[in-house]
């Protein structure tokens, strides 16, 4: 028997020193999906020309998508059918804060089951920025599974901004050091 070979497409690779107008906000549900707004509103004042925020289905346990529609600027995409990202998602900068424990293992391992985590994966596939801001308590972060996603993700080019602890454990990077690692991706009009 002879097997056909699989056809493939062709993968659109973005060159390391591209600049986006787009950026993603994937948000998981944590405590910390909270400052969605503030973190659209850094976006917006970066200079991006569209913002997508894109909440996993946890995130809408924390945080109603009505919260992220209302910061003006930005669109909510909750379904693979939304014009925004059809027929692919476009090129732009991914932030993925707060990233979950559940979403960081996943996103390490390759698995795609939303929306949110589909376009993620998809932009480590092109090479576009991927920036995760991961939000764990103490036991979660030293968890051996998390400590070997946030070893994996820099390999793949991910930048990670580490939860800073003030005193109380560990919690998501301030905005300012969330925008400050996305900076450098604006394409600037």
């Amino acid at each position: 028997m002879v097997r056909a070979r699989p056809q493939t497409q062709e993968c659109e690779v973005v060159d390391a020193a591209a600049r986006f107008e787009i950026a993603y906000l994937i948000l998981s549900g944590t405590t910390t999906a909270a400052r969605g707004p503030e973190l659209l509103r850094g976006l917006l004042r970066l200079g991006f020309a569209r913002i997508i925020a894109i909440p996993t289905p946890n995130a809408s346990r924390v945080i109603a998508p009505r919260e992220l529609a209302d910061v003006a600027g930005a669109q909510v995409v909750e379904s693979y059918f939304d014009l925004a990202i059809r027929p692919r998602p476009p090129l732009g900068v991914v932030l993925f804060a707060p990233c979950s424990f559940n979403s960081l293992n996943k996103l390490a391992h390759g698995v795609a089951d939303s929306l949110a985590l589909s376009v993620a994966a998809e932009a480590i596939g092109r090479a576009t920025p991927v920036i995760v801001g991961p939000s764990l308590n103490a036991p979660l972060l030293a968890h051996p599974v998390a400590q070997a996603s946030l070893r994996t993700l820099p390999m793949w080019n991910v930048i990670i901004v580490p939860p800073v602890d003030e005193g109380d454990g560990p919690r998501l990077a301030p905005t300012a050091q969330l925008l400050d690692a996305v900076r450098p991706f604006v394409k600037q009009g």
